[in-house]
């Protein structure tokens, strides 16, 4: 584990100051962590990044070193700096499990602290979630693009520094990967990676055969040849035959072939052809070369014979939504030991916040699909035995009874007075619970383009605290 308490906005220890000097510092405050609108055509979100969250809380502290470089700014005083040395985090994080599916606007993380640890741990939340859950959720679209096709993580040369590449291709498995070629990330985590060999292995040796040859002799039980160095047609797939059928001389079945430039949908029809011809009809084609969601769908509605799907590019970066937009906002605060509710408001409507100390209930027809999300007031409770009535909080017009549902509360305890009360699951655990999590969503909400846009409601009691708070600010 590493120590990272430095990793944040000096604007949060300048706050953090403020509260010391205010004597609010101690005063108990709740944050919400959530983002506001999904992006890239996007309905939803697959929650990641809890892990590294836990492991930065368990590492929380100033080391002697840290407190000599803030003492260098002269921005704090001793007495400050000799609170920052004994600071750990001592309060209550509740969060959405890792692949969780989630939607605007509701809490995916809830904080209850002191202020100044409150405040302290925002910037790294939000890095940490914030990519996380950008990663996995651009990898379940392209895991769906690819429709029962296996799809592998190819991006680390491409992240942006070693931590979204080690970070982003766990966030991929959780999204749906089956493998990662960053071995880092499958030590680290315990994934299976994968990877075959470059065009200059082929360009190393003096013919397209004898590299393949070579690299059949190296890896005899797991023989995948790239096949574009030179020719696919009239060069690679024949060649890459004759070695198959020298492997099968021997006692070996080839795993198959890779592609890497092209007409992917013409050339792995034109393979498949010829593998079976050859007889190689288990013989697998991968296909990479600047792959996304969207060329994908379109290569499967051309009946592309692809088995594989190696994304690189695309999916370490999230290309087409380079940000998931997360937020972190005060919701409540201490006051005279009661909780008080706040609210951000602003003239832009998507940015006003809920207010209060909040959990989020997601409601599930007979089938267990997914009805609709409820944000609601921590001390409400759901009677699922009597009719419940939700609306939307814009167009409140928009209603619908429910009379056959069950309930589930998607916040579970992670932090209780400073200590750790929950184990993360082992990471294909995660990727499992994420492909069910998805299975209770209706295609509408799952569509590549243009998805229906998910119920994301207010308690009525929620909508009430909050159209008081606004009123009464606006009397201000």
């Amino acid at each position: 584990m590493r120590n990272l308490t430095m990793m944040t906005d000096l604007y949060q220890l300048t706050m953090m100051y403020g509260y010391y000097k205010n004597n609010t510092h101690q005063r108990q405050a709740v944050f919400d962590l959530f983002f506001r609108r999904p992006n890239n055509n996007t309905a939803y979100a697959i929650a990641a990044g809890l892990e590294q969250v836990m492991d930065y809380i368990e590492n929380l502290h100033f080391s002697e070193e840290d407190l000599e470089y803030l003492d260098s700014l002269n921005l704090f005083n001793q007495e400050f700096l000799d609170l920052l040395r004994d600071l750990r985090f001592t309060g209550d994080i509740h969060a959405v499990p890792e692949g969780t599916v989630v939607f605007p606007n509701e809490p995916m993380v809830r904080v209850k602290a002191p202020l100044i640890e409150a405040q302290l741990i925002e910037t790294a939340l939000l890095n940490m979630i914030n990519h996380q859950t950008l990663i996995a959720t651009k990898a379940s679209r392209v895991v769906m693009a690819a429709q029962g096709g296996s799809v592998l993580e190819f991006g680390l040369r491409r992240a942006q520094g070693p931590d979204a590449g080690i970070y982003g291709a766990r966030a991929a498995i959780i999204g749906g990967c089956s493998a990662t070629s960053n071995v880092l990330t499958g030590q680290m985590f315990g994934i299976p990676v994968k990877g075959t060999h470059s065009h200059s292995w082929v360009m190393s040796f003096p013919d397209e055969l004898s590299a393949f040859r070579a690299y059949a002799d190296a890896f005899p039980d797991s023989c995948l040849l790239l096949v574009d160095t030179y020719n696919t047609l009239k060069s690679g797939i024949p060649n890459a035959i004759t070695v198959f059928k020298e492997l099968r001389e021997k006692g070996y079945e080839p795993m198959g072939i890779r592609l890497d430039s092209g007409d992917l949908a013409y050339l792995s029809k034109k393979a498949r052809q010829m593998l079976d011809e050859a007889g190689f009809h288990n013989a697998k084609i991968v296909a990479s070369n600047d792959l996304d969601e969207e060329l994908i769908w379109d290569l499967k509605a051309q009946g592309a014979k692809i088995d594989i799907f190696g994304v690189g590019t695309s999916l370490i970066t999230s290309r087409g939504c380079p940000a998931l937009g997360g937020v972190y906002k005060m919701s409540a605060e201490e006051i005279d030991k009661k909780m008080v509710p706040r609210i951000k408001i602003s003239e832009n409507p998507d940015k006003i916040t809920n207010p209060g100390y909040k959990k989020v209930v997601r409601i599930y027809n007979g089938n267990r699909k997914a009805i609709a999300d409820l944000i609601m007031l921590e001390g409400e409770e759901i009677d699922t035995g009597k009719p419940l009535t939700i609306f939307d909080p814009v167009d409140t017009w928009k209603r619908m009874t429910l009379f056959d549902y069950s309930i589930r509360e998607l916040l579970v305890p992670v932090y209780l007075n400073g200590q750790r009360v929950y184990k993360n699951p082992d990471l294909m655990t995660i990727q499992e619970y994420a492909k069910t999590e998805l299975d209770t969503l209706w295609d509408e909400y799952k569509r590549l383009k243009n998805p229906h846009v998910y119920k994301v409601d207010l308690s009525q009691k929620l909508y009430d605290l909050k159209q008081k708070l606004l009123e009464e600010y606006s009397m201000k």
